[in-house]
């Protein structure tokens, strides 16, 4: 005789879960962008105030080496966020992600800390659609 597991043991990942995981996990994305938007660049405006309004990206990087504790940061966000890269990539085409260039672009443009989230909420949103079988509206030519 097949044993059915307790109520509180279903995954909140099923149909009989009170709450869809994969919705707590996009909004917890998308406030991991707010956070990845505001953050970086909230310091990006303060080194603009101190040091002028031309970006100077050779004293950024500079500033960003001066001592052991920034070069940790460094090289921890460096080699983190090219494998995060290096990933991303492969996953947006596997996935057939139409949005990889947009996550790509705001990886250089805004921060890697939008942009992962923003990746992995729009993953989230893929991973639904190939779910549920339904794709996208195919863009205008």
């Amino acid at each position: 005789m097949p044993m059915t597991p307790p109520p509180e043991s279903v995954s909140a990942g099923t149909p009989e879960g009170r709450f869809n995981g994969s919705v707590f996990r996009q909004i917890t994305y998308l406030v991991l962008c707010v956070a990845g938007l505001i953050l970086p660049w909230k310091a990006n405006l303060e080194f603009i105030q101190e040091y002028g309004a031309a970006f100077d990206i050779t004293l950024f990087i500079s500033l960003a080496n001066v001592n052991a504790a920034a070069r940790s940061l460094s090289s921890d966000l460096l080699v983190g966020s090219s494998a995060v890269l290096i990933w991303i990539v492969h996953e947006g085409r596997r996935l057939k992600m139409r949005s990889l260039p947009l996550v790509l672009l705001s990886a250089v443009t805004i921060a890697f800390a939008f942009a992962a989230p923003l990746f992995l909420f729009l993953r989230e949103r893929r991973l639904q659609q190939l779910a549920s079988g339904e794709e996208p509206a195919q863009q205008a030519t």
